[in-house]
């Protein structure tokens, strides 16, 4: 265990990361990630006033349908990543990081909490199911959630048995496979889990493999890999910001660091791109050697060009992968860099994400 966002988490369960991380890819993982925070945006004007703080389309999104978004300075760097959900009736619920929720909260409060009601749910716990089997299990207790497809939740009612829970959830998650979110009161959650548990494919999963799990599906890991220092092109999410948002679209600009984001937009890539500019790659190791977080990346000439911010060895590809910023010139997938581990250089060589094959189910 250890401690993390105010929370006692666990690292690995006696499995150990390596297991579980392949039970989650091949069966169903059971992730506690209560830490995150939960809360509602109330109000005829919610969604239109949320679209203020983030470069996402939120006005357009169907009731029933999940999407990613970015809350951002007025600089346009990542305050945090975040999921939300069109619930109707002028209800948005949205899922931010466990380690930046007081910070988000108190930001959506002041940006925006005079045009809805900003209310956090700090007595709702969260479980993840992930993996192929996440579904079978699921829907043995809550018959109708194979109905569902990718970013799409509701409210279900989950019979462990014993009782009956009331939870809203999504099929969604992030480790790059088939799964749900599930939110669900703090009180009745160590019954849940424990029902999921009683499952026959549901193993408990740790921090460490659902650190291994999203980097070899090619997620950014708040704090690591984006953060306040970064803008969403060069942290290369230019998908999570959709066409209307941006220059000719309908609703054009109008979220903080609009000017800056656009231009940047406008930009050419790779080789071409301005001096100066950096993007965030995939990167494979050529050699069978780890890379970690913080790894000084170099041309061929000895010149650094980067940084790495989040690797291991990947246990599904069994090859040592990581992602990081380079100067843009060396963006383009199959260019080659040196990562310096330990004073040795290791050649590395820029790699499209994911990693390994996403499995979200699509219908």
């Amino acid at each position: 265990m250890v401690p993390f966002a105010g929370y006692s988490m666990p690292v690995q369960y006696p499995a150990g990361l390596m297991a579980e991380h392949h039970h989650t890819r091949t069966s169903a993982g059971l992730f506690d990630v209560s830490h995150m925070g939960q809360l509602r945006l109330v109000g005829p004007d919610a969604a239109a006033a949320f679209e203020t703080l983030i470069p996402v389309d939120v006005i357009d999104l169907p009731v029933g349908k999940q999407r990613y978004g970015l809350l951002l300075t007025d600089e346009g760097t990542i305050i945090d990543d975040l999921m939300f959900f069109n619930k109707g009736n002028d209800e948005i619920f949205v899922i931010v990081n466990g380690a930046c929720k007081v910070g988000d909260i108190a930001h959506i409060q002041a940006k925006i909490g005079n045009r809805c009601q900003v209310i956090p749910l700090p007595d709702l716990a969260l479980l993840a199911l992930q993996g192929p089997q996440a579904v079978t299990a699921l829907a043995r207790l809550a018959p109708g959630v194979e109905k569902l497809v990718f970013m799409t939740g509701g409210n279900f009612t989950v019979d462990t048995g014993s009782e009956k829970i009331d939870v809203f959830l999504t099929r969604s998650g992030y480790t790059g496979e088939d799964g749900f979110e599930i939110s669900v009161p703090a009180a009745q959650a160590e019954a849940l889990a424990r029902a999921l548990l009683a499952q026959p494919e549901v193993k408990p999963i740790g921090l460490g493999a659902r650190n291994s799990l999203r980097l070899e599906a090619g997620l950014c890991l708040y704090g690591n890999d984006i953060d306040t220092t970064t803008h969403p092109v060069e942290a290369s999410l230019n998908w999570a910001m959709q066409k209307v948002r941006r220059a000719g679209g309908a609703r054009e600009g109008g979220f903080p660091g609009a000017t800056k984001i656009l231009a940047a937009l406008a930009e050419p890539t790779g080789a071409a791109a301005p001096k100066g500019t950096r993007k965030r790659v995939g990167l494979i190791a050529l050699e069978r050697i780890p890379v970690r977080d913080h790894t000084e990346l170099q041309d061929g000439q000895g010149n650094k060009i980067g940084e790495v911010t989040s690797g291991l060895l990947g246990p599904t590809i069994d090859k040592p992968v990581a992602m990081g910023y380079v100067d843009s010139a060396y963006s383009a997938i199959g260019s080659r860099v040196v990562a310096i581990v330990r004073g040795k250089p290791v050649p590395m060589e820029v790699s499209a994400m994911p990693f390994v094959p996403t499995n979200y189910f699509r219908g």
